[in-house]
């Protein structure tokens, strides 16, 4: 499971409005020390709706047109925002290893991004060996 997590390129992530309305985006997502940590903008809408509403939910997975062989991992977790800080600056490190364009098409400073560290409190898997 950790390795699915670890090695995909793209995790979706589901946040939830002060009212309620699910949002689900792609992501791009590193995991280290058992958590994982993706990047958005200060005003992007999953920071938003995580400081209103502190819960969340992260989807990797597996496709293929033969259904028995799908693959996938389900998160819910206690999201934490970083701002800024040494933690802010390691995690970049990492999203820039994993994905040499960031730097050029996406660039992550301190003064208007935010990392978003998920702790798993629960984890749901299909079609992955135990």
């Amino acid at each position: 499971m950790e390795s699915l997590l670890r090695w995909e390129r793209v995790c979706r992530v589901a946040t939830a409005g002060p009212g309620g309305m699910p949002h689900v985006v792609p992501v791009c997502h590193v995991v280290t020390d058992g958590k994982i940590y993706f990047a958005s903008g200060r005003d992007g809408r999953k920071v938003l709706n995580l400081r209103a509403n502190a819960r969340i939910a992260l989807t990797v997975d597996l496709y293929t047109e033969q259904w028995s062989g799908l693959k996938g991992v389900m998160v819910q977790g206690k999201p934490r925002l970083i701002e800024r800080g040494p933690a802010f600056r390691r995690i970049r490190r990492l999203l820039y290893a994993k994905y040499p364009q960031y730097p050029d098409e996406a660039a992550l400073e301190e003064s208007d991004s935010v990392v978003v560290e998920v702790t798993p409190a629960r984890v749901f898997t299909w079609g992955l060996e135990p």
